[in-house]
């Protein structure tokens, strides 16, 4: 009877474990009809919902592929299914789909936040293989660690992830850069790579009412970028402060900042905490900078899937 209880005890603990992290029945719900179909002739693909608990798995966790539970199939099977919807834009179109379907429900806010975060690149990071784009002539390593969004700094390899994120903290844009790269350089890519296809007929939503930044982005070509119609929240750094007070009436005025609204920028900072609980994106594992963004674009889906079942 005791051994009874202590195996039913034990099946529990199993079945929560394997739960914990995957997939749940609304999650699916939204994006099975936009997993890629099986056709013609061939043997039929594994389950898409084991597949993808496995690249879960592996995301939250960080372990070595080959170490991938039973439960979701081959770790071959999982990682080449990640490598092909990473190729093909299917991860990116399903991050799409839900940002269209909010933005059509009226509940993205646009009140945008751009900071970035510094991810410490493992050993295994490094050696991607190197090659000129054409040809078979060798590439110079600092190029191709620069290729792969790996920057060398006395901490290391270390990758620098920069987020535009809504009001709510949500991912809007996503951008790699080398971890040595200053956070000024690309905010336009970061900016220009907010994307919103309107969910019936129109041309996307690009632009945010307000970008709100810390001083890292306080920088005159920054601000003269922003004067396309989205006001900047942006407090000045202090040599700005002090140049513009030493030149007198010839320095200008300070910039217009609000204190009170500067404070919601903390929503990407969350939004980095929420991030680095999937351990594989604290911690660079990956060689290319395609699969490793990849892995950043997947854990922003399951960011939005889990503020739209609140």
């Amino acid at each position: 009877m005791i051994r009874h209880r202590r195996d039913s005890i034990a099946g529990l603990i199993i079945d929560l474990v394997a739960g914990r992290g995957e997939l749940t029945d609304a999650a699916w719900e939204r994006i099975e009809p936009l997993l890629p179909r099986v056709g013609g002739r061939g043997r039929p693909w594994r389950d898409h919902r084991q597949v993808v608990n496995g690249v879960l798995w592996r995301l939250r966790t960080g372990a070595p592929r080959r170490d991938l539970p039973e439960r979701y199939g081959p770790w071959q099977t999982v990682y080449e299914r990640f490598a092909r919807w990473e190729a093909d834009g299917t991860w990116a179109k399903l991050l799409e789909h839900v940002q269209v379907r909010d933005d059509a429900m009226g509940r993205v806010e646009w009140t945008v936040a751009v900071d970035s975060t510094i991810n410490r690149a493992h050993q295994h990071a490094a050696g991607a293989r190197k090659g000129a784009a054409c040809g078979d002539e060798p590439e110079n390593p600092g190029h191709s660690q620069a290729r792969q969004a790996l920057g060398r700094s006395r901490g290391g390899l270390t990758t620098k992830v920069h987020l535009a994120v809504d009001g709510r903290g949500l991912p809007l844009s996503i951008t790699l850069t080398p971890g040595n790269v200053n956070d000024a350089t690309p905010f336009g890519q970061a900016l220009d790579s907010i994307r919103i296809p309107r969910a019936v007929t129109g041309r996307p939503r690009t632009t945010p009412t307000r970008v709100l930044g810390d001083k890292a982005y306080s920088s005159r070509a920054i601000r003269h970028l922003l004067r396309r119609g989205i006001v900047a929240t942006i407090p000045e750094r202090r040599d700005q402060v002090a140049n513009r007070l030493r030149r007198g009436t010839r320095g200008g005025r300070p910039p217009a900042f609000d204190k009170e609204i500067y404070r919601d920028r903390n929503v990407v900072e969350r939004c980095f905490a929420r991030l680095k609980q999937f351990r594989a994106i604290a911690t660079r594992f990956d060689k290319l900078a395609t699969r490793y963004r990849a892995g950043v674009v997947l854990a922003s889906l399951i960011l939005w899937l889990r503020e739209a079942t609140r």
